[in-house]
């Protein structure tokens, strides 16, 4: 157990000496402190701090996502370009707790950033707009159910995690099939782009098979605040879709991994 703690170490240490993880982070926290100074600067009494740490998640989550999709995507393939792979399998480690400690590191890193930005908004918001009503607040958010603030904040954290996982594990495979880092940095770009805005376009269309496209069902924090979901889709289900391919990314993924040649 030790040695395998080493190992998700040794990946931390990897992503965290990286200038650029540093640069990420100061972007998250830069664009929380601007968000929260501006927002407080325009308030014209109005205004309360959940509807602005509300305002920082939606759009901050989406950095989140693209920093962790990078870091990811450049996980395994960039082992492979610079070559440095295989002074890491000529370890007495087998390739599958080697793959597993990567993919624990870049939860932890995802992780990070997402706490990162939870306390840093929060904290900075309750100093500038205090804690406020939770009725209004509710209103505010659009919360359908009668859980404060508080707990709707968390949860819409909570579901946008579980969707970062899946893009993450996503990212993860396509870094295993691919020998090139950029190449699976601009690949996985691209699909959870175009994936985002072809599935909003097909959830239009009335096919019982839209309902189990994996794009659908990233967005979870939809069903805290909706009471109108695209074909009738339940948290439940997307959850269960999301399980559904989580199985086959990590199966596709250790498959690889395990069978890839690095000899070349």
């Amino acid at each position: 157990m030790y040695n395998f703690l080493q190992l998700v170490r040794n990946e931390n240490m990897k992503i965290y000496r990286r200038i650029g993880t540093w640069i990420m982070i100061g972007i998250i926290l830069g664009i929380v402190i601007l968000v929260s100074i501006l927002s407080k600067s325009f308030d014209k009494g109005t205004g309360n701090m959940w509807s602005v740490m509300s305002n920082i998640e939606s759009f901050t989550y989406l950095l989140i996502t693209i920093f962790t999709v990078v870091v990811s995507a450049e996980s395994v393939a960039g082992e492979f370009s610079s070559g440095t792979i295989k002074l890491l399998l000529i370890r007495p480690w087998s390739r599958s707790k080697i793959l597993l400690s990567k993919y624990i590191a870049l939860l932890i890193f995802a992780l990070l950033l997402s706490v990162l930005m939870l306390l840093s908004s929060f904290v900075l918001n309750l100093l500038l707009f205090g804690y406020g009503d939770a009725k209004t607040a509710n209103a505010a958010l659009g919360v359908l159910n009668n859980s404060g603030p508080f707990s709707y904040m968390m949860q819409v954290y909570v579901l946008d995690y579980l969707g970062l996982i899946m893009i993450v594990t996503f990212s993860f495979m396509l870094s295993t099939l691919f020998r090139s880092g950029g190449l699976a940095i601009g690949l996985s770009m691209f699909i959870y782009f175009f994936g985002m805005v072809a599935s909003g376009l097909l959830a239009m269309l009335d096919y019982k098979w839209v309902e189990y496209l994996l794009f659908l069902h990233l967005n979870l924090k939809q069903y805290l605040s909706s009471s109108e979901i695209a074909h009738d889709l339940t948290l439940g289900f997307s959850l269960a879709v999301l399980a559904g391919y989580y199985i086959v990314f990590v199966g596709i993924t250790w498959l690889v991994f395990n069978r890839r040649d690095v000899a070349s």
